[in-house]
């Protein structure tokens, strides 16, 4: 009976010892780990988390009206070489909102065909525009070209022999339609015609026709081919039309 007193009594007292030292060894732990109150960790959030740490309020409203650092313009540096070129070719890129707005310049589809001057060896330089220049009670309405009797006249353009006839004041003439019988080209004052010449001969664009004179009204000192451009009527008759200046076509850098 006392032994079993004896063994009851040592257990309470085992069991109380230990209590006792665990109590003693949690206090130690705590106070080796207790977290200073001005830690920095206390007052802003840390990206290190050693031991406990005290809650923290984080102010949302004032993190989302930061605003981040303006970005500065970024600058290339572009040869000037390579500018230069786009520069020059952008003005001409001007596209239309509508396709259909782009056209090609446009073409009077009345005006008469590009012409060579009429006279074999006369250069462009040498024709004077006499058109409007008077004759007696009548305007002249042609062209005058000075050469030596018997120059080689030509075919001002392609074309058809329409009429070959002698008047009181052109003398000796031919009067030649252009392939599309819109105008006619009138020669006066010839001395001949090129051998062979025919009404309805189909003639080539410098092709002789003819030669130089004084024949009709003209001044026998001064053989000239008289040069005329019609633009034919509805009917086209040779012998009827509107007179059109030839000059800016002889003289322009289609003449030659």
């Amino acid at each position: 009976m006392k032994e079993r007193i004896l063994r009851q009594v040592g257990l309470v007292l085992v069991i109380t010892l230990g209590a006792l030292a665990g109590w003693m060894a949690r206090g130690w732990f705590e106070a080796a780990n207790a977290v200073p109150a001005d830690a920095p960790w206390t007052r802003e959030a840390s990206p290190k988390v050693a031991g406990p740490m005290t809650a923290t309020t984080v102010d949302v409203s004032e993190l989302l009206a930061r605003k981040p650092p303006p970005i500065a313009p970024v600058e290339l540096a572009v040869p000037a070489e390579v500018l230069a070129p786009i520069a020059t070719v952008t003005p001409t890129m001007m596209p239309s909102e509508n396709v259909s707005e782009v056209v090609a310049p446009v073409v009077d589809p009345g005006a008469p065909r590009p012409i060579i001057i009429p006279v074999a060896g006369v250069d462009r330089s040498a024709v004077r525009d006499m058109f409007d220049d008077g004759r007696g009670d009548r305007r002249h309405e042609a062209i005058d070209i000075m050469a030596s009797r018997g120059t080689p006249v030509l075919a001002a353009d392609d074309g058809v022999v329409k009429k070959l006839f002698t008047s009181v004041g052109g003398g000796l003439t031919i009067y030649e339609f252009d392939p599309d019988e819109r105008f006619c080209y009138y020669y006066a004052h010839l001395d001949r015609y090129a051998d062979g010449l025919r009404e309805g001969q189909r003639l080539r664009r410098g092709e002789i026709i003819g030669y130089v004179g004084s024949t009709g009204n003209a001044s026998k000192d001064a053989p000239h081919l008289h040069f005329a451009l019609i633009r034919l009527d509805a009917d086209k008759r040779w012998w009827k039309g509107t007179y059109v200046n030839p000059y800016p076509l002889l003289a322009g850098p289609q003449a030659r």
